[in-house]
């Protein structure tokens, strides 16, 4: 096995999009009942790359084994040192190590572009998820009580915070 982690480029999209739309169908990790087409998904990576965002890839032997990008928190000026981030590991590679490997290079382009804290919505219940960001220095900030509606529940979302510096 020999994990490169990397930029995206727009030939890895299919691959991102294939990731994406599991966690839609299967998962509570994306909150969205519909899956995204391949324009979707293109425009998200165009809409990072504009803004001087990172958006990663693991590539494994060619095959794209997990993504992660960041963007911004709210919406509002005074967010702008602010950034929320995702991170997607391919359905047969999870527990493998790869949200490790995407996470500290995101942190650290996060911390280059001069960005002050970085925030992870986790649903409440994903132990691996909330494992990790424990791992690299996120501490909870929040919890919002079934805010989320999914697979004929309730969810709740976990604010998890990291202060870049």
């Amino acid at each position: 096995m020999s994990l490169i982690v990397r930029d995206c480029e727009e030939a890895d999209i299919p691959a991102v999009l294939a990731i994406h739309n599991d966690a839609v169908l299967h998962t509570t990790a994306i909150w969205s009942y519909v899956p995204v087409d391949v324009d979707n998904r293109l425009a998200l990576l165009r809409d990072r790359r504009a803004k001087g965002y990172a958006f990663f890839v693991v590539e494994d032997a060619g095959d794209i084994a997990g993504y992660a990008y960041f963007g911004d928190f709210r919406p509002h000026d005074g967010y702008h040192r602010t950034v929320e981030h995702s991170v997607y590991v391919d359905k047969g590679r999870r527990g493998q190590g790869i949200a490790t490997l995407l996470l500290p290079p995101l942190i650290a382009a996060a911390q280059a572009i001069g960005k002050h804290a970085m925030i992870g919505a986790v649903e409440a219940n994903n132990a691996a998820s909330i494992r990790l960001h424990e791992k690299f220095g996120f501490v909870e900030a929040g919890r919002l009580r079934e805010v989320g509606y999914k697979f004929d529940r309730y969810l709740d979302l976990l604010l998890l915070q990291k202060t870049l510096g």
